[in-house]
C-alpha cells in the first residue's frame, strides 16, 4: 500500500471529523483500504448518502472502487451517482482523489436533478447485477498503446470487471462481470479520448463494436482474472487464446466477424 494512500486517509479523517462522518472499515496489505464517508451531496437540494471507497494496493495508480447507498434514494439512483463518480475519477490523474471526488459530488446539483430511475429500470439492474455476463468488443485501432491499455486496465478495476486484451489483426477486448458495468465500460470507450488519430490528436473510440454479449455459461468453466494483454499473430493463435480461457464457444460466435 502506498504512503500516499495512508496519508490521504489521515487527511480524510481530519476533514470529515463529525460524528459518524468518516470511518476506516478495513485495512490489509492484500486488499488495501476501505473507507466510508457519510455526506450530503447535490448542493442546496442535498441528499444524505454513504460513500465507500476501496483503495486497492496499487492506488492511486489505479482509481478506487466506489459504492453508494442512501435511505432516501432508490438503487437505480444510487447507481447513477456511482456512475458519475466513476466518470469523474476516470478523468482525474492517478493521484489521491477521494476528497476531490466527494467535494465535486457535494456541489453537483445534477445529482439531485438527473438521478431519476423508474422502478422497472431498478428491477432490471438488480437482476443484471446478480448475474455475470461475458462480452467481446472489437476495437478499430490502438496507436498510443501505453495510454490506451492503461485506461482499459483502470476501467476494469474501477468497474470490478475482469478483462483480456488480444492484439493482432483484429483487436479484441473480452470482459466479464456485471452487465451494467460492462455497459458503463462501453460508454466510457465511446465518450473518453482514449487514443490518438493519424494526425496525433486525441480521439474517442467511436468505431467500437460489441461482437457478443451474453450471460456467462455456468458449465463452460469461464473465469478471467485481472486484466491481461496478449499478442497473437495468426488465427490459430487467436483460437488458442480463447481455448486457454475455456471460451471456444464464444470464439465460434464471433469468428464470422473477424478478419482472416
Amino acid at each position: 500500500m502506498s504512503e500516499a494512500a495512508f496519508e490521504e486517509v489521515s487527511v480524510l479523517s481530519s476533514i470529515y471529523c463529525g460524528e459518524g462522518e468518516f470511518q476506516l472499515i478495513r485495512q490489509s496489505a492484500q486488499d488495501g483500504l476501505l473507507v466510508q464517508i457519510n455526506s450530503t451531496v447535490g448542493g442546496e437540494r442535498g441528499l444524505d448518502v454513504r460513500l465507500s471507497f476501496h483503495l486497492h494496493p496499487r492506488y492511486p495508480s489505479s482509481p478506487p472502487a466506489i459504492s453508494v447507498s442512501s435511505t432516501g434514494l432508490s438503487r437505480s439512483q444510487c447507481h447513477n451517482i456511482r456512475r458519475k463518480l466513476l466518470d469523474q475519477a476516470a478523468a482525474l490523474p492517478p493521484e489521491p482523489m477521494v476528497h476531490q471526488l466527494v467535494e465535486w459530488l457535494q456541489q453537483c446539483v445534477e445529482v439531485t436533478e438527473n438521478c431519476r430511475g423508474s422502478e422497472e429500470e431498478e428491477e432490471e439492474e438488480e437482476e443484471e447485477e446478480e448475474e455475470e455476463w461475458t462480452a467481446v468488443l472489437s476495437l478499430d485501432h490502438i496507436r498510443s498503446r501505453s495510454r490506451y491499455t492503461g485506461l482499459l486496465e483502470r476501467w476494469t478495476q474501477q468497474l470490478q470487471l475482469s478483462g483480456r486484451l488480444l492484439l493482432g489483426r483484429s483487436i479484441l477486448v473480452i470482459l466479464q462481470g456485471a452487465r451494467p458495468n460492462i455497459k458503463e465500460f462501453c460508454r466510457l470507450l465511446r465518450t473518453v479520448k482514449v487514443d490518438v488519430d493519424s494526425s496525433g490528436k486525441k480521439c474517442k473510440e467511436r468505431m467500437m463494436k460489441v461482437l457478443t454479449e451474453s450471460p456467462t455459461s455456468s458449465s463452460g468453466g469461464h473465469g478471467l482474472r485481472g486484466f491481461v494483454v496478449k499478442n497473437y499473430e495468426s488465427l490459430p493463435e487467436l483460437t488458442a487464446a480463447f481455448q486457454e480461457i475455456n471460451m471456444t464457444d464464444v470464439y465460434q460466435q464471433i469468428r464470422p466477424s473477424l478478419s482472416d
